[in-house]
C-alpha cells in the first residue's frame, strides 16, 4: 500500500536508494512512493493466496512470490510490490539482484481503502503492459469477494465470485483456490464457516 510521493528520481536512482532503505517504496512516472503496513485481514488473505500457490506448485515447474519482489511495468520504468505474483516456466528478472520479476502470469493485489482506485485504475492499466500478465485478482479484504480479471487479446472481462464455497480457477498457472481458503481465518468470515488448515 503506498502513501505520499517525494522528489523525482530515475529508475537507477530508485533502485539503488530502494535496496539499502530500511522500508519499502514503491516507483511511479518518476516518484518514490512509501508504503504503508497492511492490515491483520490482509495480511492473511495475501499469506493464505502465497501459501496455497505454494502447495499447488510443489511438484511442478512454477513460482509464487509474496509482496517483497518488485514487478516491472509500465514503460519498463516503474515498479510496485504486489501482494502475489505467480508464473509456471522459468523466472525472468530485472537484473543480476534477482528482486525484480518481469515475466509474472498471475498478480494478486488485496484491496484497501487507500489503495483501491489506484489498485483499479493506474495500476491495472500499468499491468496490462505486460506482455505475460494474464490474470489480476482483485481481493477484497472487508467481504467475501474477488474479482477476476482474464485477458482475452486487448480485452479483460472479469468474474467477480462472491459465493464461499466457489472456486477461482487460475488458467495461467494451472490450478484452482477455494474461496474458503483464500478467506481462511479473516475476521469477517465466522470461525466455524472457514476450515483450517491440515
Amino acid at each position: 500500500m503506498a502513501t505520499a510521493a517525494l522528489n523525482r528520481y530515475t529508475p537507477e536512482e530508485y533502485l539503488a536508494l530502494e535496496r539499502n532503505a530500511e522500508f519499502r517504496s514503491e516507483y511511479i512516472d518518476g516518484r518514490i512512493v512509501a508504503m504503508t503496513g497492511g492490515s491483520i485481514p490482509h495480511n492473511y488473505i495475501g499469506g493464505n493466496i502465497y501459501a496455497g500457490l505454494l502447495a499447488r506448485f510443489s511438484s511442478r515447474p512454477c513460482h509464487v512470490f509474496f509482496a517483497d519482489v518488485k514487478v516491472r511495468f509500465g514503460r519498463g520504468t516503474d515498479y510496485t510490490y504486489p501482494d502475489v505474483m505467480a508464473l509456471c516456466g522459468a523466472p525472468g528478472y530485472g537484473d543480476e539482484h534477482s528482486d525484480i520479476l518481469t515475466n509474472p502470469a498471475l498478480i494478486v493485489e488485496v484491496l484497501s481503502r487507500s489503495t483501491e482506485p489506484y489498485d483499479r485504475g493506474d495500476k491495472f492499466k500499468g499491468y496490462k503492459a505486460i506482455d505475460s500478465l494474464r490474470e489480476y485478482l482483485l481481493v477484497s479484504q472487508d467481504e467475501v469477494k474477488v474479482e477476476h480479471f482474464i485477458r482475452e487479446g486487448d480485452f479483460w472481462p472479469s468474474r467477480v465470485v462472491t459465493d464461499l464455497d466457489a472456486t477461482v480457477e487460475l488458467r495461467s498457472v494451472g490450478c484452482t483456490l477455494p474461496m474458503r481458503e483464500i478467506y481462511r481465518r479473516t475476521r469477517f468470515v465466522p470461525e466455524d464457516m472457514v476450515e483450517e488448515s491440515a
